[in-house]
């Protein structure tokens, strides 16, 4: 055998078969994710005290319709084989029908979870553009009263219960003033004027040239988003000022001032420049969070969300509901945390 050919045979892998490897290894990890998602919310839900049964017939049922119900729905079987018939039917997509609604589960997260993402992208947007910024100046002041004020700032927001800040508004700039509605997502005389393309009020009417649907849905998204993007900024700005902080202190920012370089080029040209990758992965954080923590406040402003959804299916024990919609947020945050890495790689050469 000739050199050559040894050491073509002894080459290192390529670079498509470590990808492949990657991906796999990525692969499984999502599935264990997911499965362990799952596993766990199934059991806890059979712990749960209140009767799926009862939610379905009702609680004036004799004992034998009571019975027949309860082995028509597999609950006389063990718990392990319940679990795996539902995991049979969740591979082929079928979540099984809601108690509350006696609808498909997946025709119903098709219709609330575009609302819950307009709020949590909304909320998301206006954390990121107030709460950036703000860390940022209250980095550069450290210590002076715009820090202190910034801190102030996001510690109430960190600290203050979103379903009270909710009420509040809701008293004060509906009941009193009149200047925000109720609640709901559109006004109820705009309500049938746009045909469900996508589920999302906002898209929808903008396709149908209904702008105003369009304004009456922007009119009773923006408190709501404004309330959870005000928790995403206490967040963000928390973070982002600690990163700064961090950057500050590093030798080649000491270097870039001893060359006679402006404040500003420093901040936003080299020590924000580093911090971005950083940034990226908790904006994904925040928008996650937005997305499985948006139950009280949906629950505050009548908002018919996923989190309203889930709520309601909570109540009654409809475990077909509750295991959709918690393997729907989990398939969503898994897939934003994917995409931030994709994105991040473009950013920082160094990550790839």
């Amino acid at each position: 055998m000739s050199i050559s050919q040894t050491t073509e045979t002894h080459a290192p892998p390529s670079k498509l078969l470590t990808g492949g490897k990657k991906l796999a290894t990525s692969f499984v990890v999502i599935l264990t994710t997911l499965l362990g998602l799952l596993v766990i919310t199934f059991v806890v839900g059979r712990m749960v005290p209140a009767d799926p049964v009862i939610a379905v017939i009702g609680d004036q049922a004799d004992q034998a319709t009571y019975d027949r119900v309860y082995k028509e729905m597999g609950l006389d079987r063990p718990l392990y084989v319940q679990f795996g018939n539902y995991l049979s039917d969740v591979v082929q997509l079928d979540f099984g029908q809601s108690i509350v609604t006696k609808k498909p589960v997946a025709e119903d997260l098709a219709r609330v979870f575009p609302a819950t993402m307009e709020l949590a992208t909304l909320a998301t947007l206006i954390g990121a553009c107030f709460g950036i910024p703000l860390g940022v100046i209250a980095a550069v002041h450290k210590g002076t009263w715009i820090d202190h004020t910034a801190r102030v700032v996001g510690l109430l927001g960190y600290s203050t219960p979103i379903f009270w800040l909710g009420t509040i508004v809701i008293l004060v700039f509906y009941a009193h003033f009149g200047l925000i509605p109720p609640g709901g997502r559109i006004y109820v005389y705009d309500e049938g004027l746009v045909q469900a393309r996508t589920n999302s009020i906002i898209i929808d009417s903008i396709l149908a040239g209904q702008w105003q649907v369009f304004w009456s849905a922007i009119h009773h998204l923006i408190t709501p988003a404004i309330i959870l993007g005000y928790a995403a900024m206490a967040y963000l700005s928390r973070m982002s000022r600690s990163f700064m902080l961090e950057q500050l202190r590093q030798e080649y920012i000491l270097t870039a001032r001893a060359k006679g370089l402006g404040q500003r080029p420093i901040v936003w040209r080299h020590a924000f420049r580093n911090i971005r990758v950083q940034l990226l992965t908790v904006v994904a954080l925040a928008y996650c969070g937005l997305l499985d923590g948006t139950v009280l406040i949906e629950t505050v402003f009548a908002w018919p969300g996923l989190g309203q959804y889930l709520t309601s299916a909570l109540f009654v024990s409809d475990m077909n509901a509750v295991l959709g919609s918690v393997l729907l947020i989990g398939i969503i945050s898994i897939a934003i945390n994917l995409l931030s890495d994709i994105v991040y790689r473009f950013i920082d050469p160094r990550t790839r």
